[in-house]
């Protein structure tokens, strides 16, 4: 029986490993959506997403070279100061070029690494002027976009697509939404995010983007997508039973078919009697 088992258990190891090979090209040729087997972040359409995607890999290579070091060190202890070489231990209790060593060279790295990440955090909290301002309103457990006046003035419901029939080809399944939200290539969009009840948190990998939406307060983010495409985020935060079925996406579009979209989502989503009253989008 453990024969057995062992068997089965280097079987499945080695089919993981077979389709973990195959897959990794898959992986990182993807954008907008997670793929099976991803080994690494989805590819960045934005210039803050790819510097912090570069910073990431930085920080990977610098921590591999700092391991390699310890356990370089590590060896040569053992191998130089083992008590078979070293019958009689040595009484030596400072070492002032050591220990001036192991003081400045972490500062350095954390040097290092403090400049770039706070040149990110300033590009990534400080947004630019904005193109586009879309306040994005999260409900349990659905998201409501809102465009302003000069962009239409109206708003409308996006829930996760249930019906596997009525998904799009391009749509995967628990992502797809029945209404996107819809912006320009290459503008500066500013997400005012907050909430209608509970906490929930507004994120898009691929932008790298993710703000919490908090009941009574506005928060906000921004991005600028460099491709044209259809990407997909969800809630990250654990906002109740429907946390897993908020999906977000997010279509990005050339200024021409935004354009054409706002016209028809002003006639689909606005009201045409006068009264100023917003007609939702259906929730099914």
């Amino acid at each position: 029986m453990r024969i057995e088992n062992g068997r089965r258990s280097v079987t499945a190891l080695s089919t993981a490993a077979v389709a973990l090979v195959l897959g990794i090209s898959e992986a990182w040729a993807a954008a907008g959506r997670p793929s099976p087997w991803e080994t690494g972040m989805q590819e960045m359409v934005t210039e803050l997403g790819q510097s912090v995607s570069n910073f990431h890999t930085y920080l990977v290579w610098l921590i591999a070279a700092i391991c390699l070091f310890v356990l370089a060190l590590l060896l040569v202890i053992i191998a130089r100061f083992n008590e078979r070489k070293n019958p009689v231990p040595s009484r030596t209790t400072h070492n002032t070029l050591l220990e001036v060593a192991w003081t400045i060279i972490p500062v350095l790295i954390l040097v290092a690494i403090a400049i770039p990440s706070f040149r990110l955090l300033r590009q990534q909290l400080v947004p630019p002027q904005a193109d586009v301002v879309i306040k994005a309103t999260g409900y349990s457990w659905y998201w409501g976009y809102e465009y302003p006046a000069d962009q239409g003035g109206f708003k409308f419901d996006s829930n996760m697509i249930t019906d596997a029939n009525a998904l799009k080809p391009d749509q995967p399944r628990l992502l797809g939404a029945d209404n996107a939200m819809v912006v320009p290539v290459g503008k500066v969009v500013r997400v005012q995010v907050t909430s209608a009840d509970v906490i929930h948190a507004f994120a898009l990998p691929s932008f790298y983007i993710k703000v919490d939406a908090i009941p009574g307060r506005l928060n906000e983010t921004w991005f600028k997508a460099e491709k044209e495409g259809v990407y997909y985020g969800q809630c990250s935060e654990l906002c109740g039973n429907g946390h897993p079925y908020m999906p977000i996406e997010i279509r990005v579009v050339s200024e021409q078919q935004y354009a054409a979209w706002l016209t028809e989502a002003k006639q689909r989503y606005a009201s045409t009697d006068g009264s100023g009253q917003l007609k939702f989008a259906n929730a099914q």
